[in-house]
């Protein structure tokens, strides 16, 4: 096991962790004895966090030395895999031997655990996020012993959007399909008029669909269409969307960039592992230049929101590098933003300048409020538990689950006190 004592970055820059040691355990056995041991412990992915929800007081956890350990099972239909592995990895993976996920996130770099422990998501009307894919997980508990629950048994909805709060996840069994090929398309220059007047339309009309906006004019900037499957081999990529125009190169989300380091584009048919990711896992994600947040609203209020959002330009426009909008499906794990609820989720990029994106993110909170807006709970928000709880009905449940599994609190830190357990 390799130990270090400096301070390390989240994947931004933004936050600088305040573990004094972080770990790196060569099996599930010696994570076991440090758990064990440990009178504060977390586990820290791959640091797409950019608030501090994966510090700790004691020692922080990375799971990067245990092997992948990708083991499909055809009969099931199901893949086991390391928690602290990569999706790009898995991915590639799953390709190789004819499978697939169901979705994936904008990024391929994040860690699996990680990524499902805060419900990071994809996009699609019909996609629930990627925890909803978790069937079984095993995790370290905090007196080092090993938990292995599976869908169906009794708080296993509990289990999966865990925020780290319950133990260490160290493998995760997600459910898969047979492989299918998607195709991408960007659309440039759409009416903001015509998006809103059938915004349900807009959303169907492919497998996973994002709106890149600054929530300013009246014009949305690119939409990306990734459409799967029977729909390519049915009808060809439209010639207009929504008033907006084909690109006729690659386009990155940003302005001005490059789009080179993104999946391929120009409705060129391949692998679901290639497309669904909006970026290269080759690419270097990025130069620690940016923040985030992002919001998740009941896709009833869609087009409500969408309209509060665009009387924020003044506030939210000069902060942003760029917004993204994406559906997610309903679900039932307990502290999923999309819990109980079709969603929309209102992805916002910001510019690196903390300080005026926090005074912006209490105004940006208090409009939506209406809207029983939830928060990523990866990413920069203001609200703390006295807000939050209300707005999830199983929170009681999660907070008695994490007493039961962690009744010294060995895996609580300032982040969970002040967003989760209200103290």
């Amino acid at each position: 096991m390799t130990d270090q004592l400096v301070a390390e970055r989240n994947w931004a820059g933004n936050y600088s962790y305040q573990a004094p040691r972080i770990a790196h355990p060569e099996n599930v056995a010696e994570l076991q004895a440090l758990v064990a041991g440990a009178r504060r412990i977390r586990a820290l992915g791959s640091r797409h966090s950019f608030n501090a929800i994966a510090d700790t007081a004691g020692t922080l956890v990375v799971l990067d030395r245990l092997e992948p350990g990708i083991s499909v099972d055809p009969d099931n239909m199901t893949v086991t895999v390391s928690g602290g592995t990569r999706y790009g990895t898995l991915a590639e993976e799953l390709q190789r031997q004819g499978f697939a996920l169901h979705n994936l996130a904008s990024l391929p770099h994040i860690s699996i655990a990680g990524a499902i422990a805060t419900a990071t998501h994809g996009s699609g009307d019909a996609n629930g996020n990627l925890a909803t894919a978790v069937a079984g997980l095993q995790m370290v508990t905090a007196d080092g012993s090993l938990l292995t629950a599976r869908r169906g048994d009794p708080d296993f909805d509990g289990m999966v959007v865990g925020l780290g709060a319950l133990g260490i996840v160290t493998e995760l069994t997600l459910d898969i399909e047979p492989s299918f090929d998607v195709s991408q398309s960007v659309f440039e220059d759409l009416s903001w008029d015509l998006v809103l007047a059938d915004f349900d339309a807009v959303t169907s009309s492919a497998y996973s669909i994002s709106l890149f906006t600054d929530w300013s004019g009246d014009r949305i900037g690119q939409a990306w269409l990734k459409r799967r499957g029977t729909a390519l081999a049915s009808s060809p990529s439209p010639e207009t969307f929504f008033g907006g125009v084909p690109a006729t190169e690659a386009r990155h989300p940003l302005p001005g960039v490059s789009g080179s380091n993104c999946t391929e584009q120009l409705g060129v048919p391949g692998p679901w592992s290639e497309r669904l990711a909006h970026f290269r896992m080759e690419f270097n994600p990025s130069q620690g230049d940016e923040l985030q947040s992002e919001y998740f609203i009941p896709r009833e209020h869609a087009v409500d929101a969408l309209r509060t959002m665009r009387r924020l330009s003044d506030v939210v426009t000069p902060l942003l590098l760029v917004g993204e909008i994406r559906t997610m499906a309903a679900d039932s794990l307990w502290l999923s933003p999309n819990y109980g609820r079709d969603s929309i989720g209102l992805h916002f990029t910001w510019r690196q300048d903390q300080p005026a994106v926090e005074a912006a993110l209490p105004l940006i909170e208090a409009e939506l409020a209406p809207f029983a807006v939830r928060p990523h709970w990866g990413k920069l928000f203001d609200a703390g538990a006295a807000a939050v709880v209300p707005l999830y009905p199983r929170f009681g449940d999660f907070i008695a689950l994490a007493g039961r599994l962690d009744p010294t609190g060995k895996f609580r830190n300032g982040f969970l006190d002040r967003a989760v357990f209200g103290s």
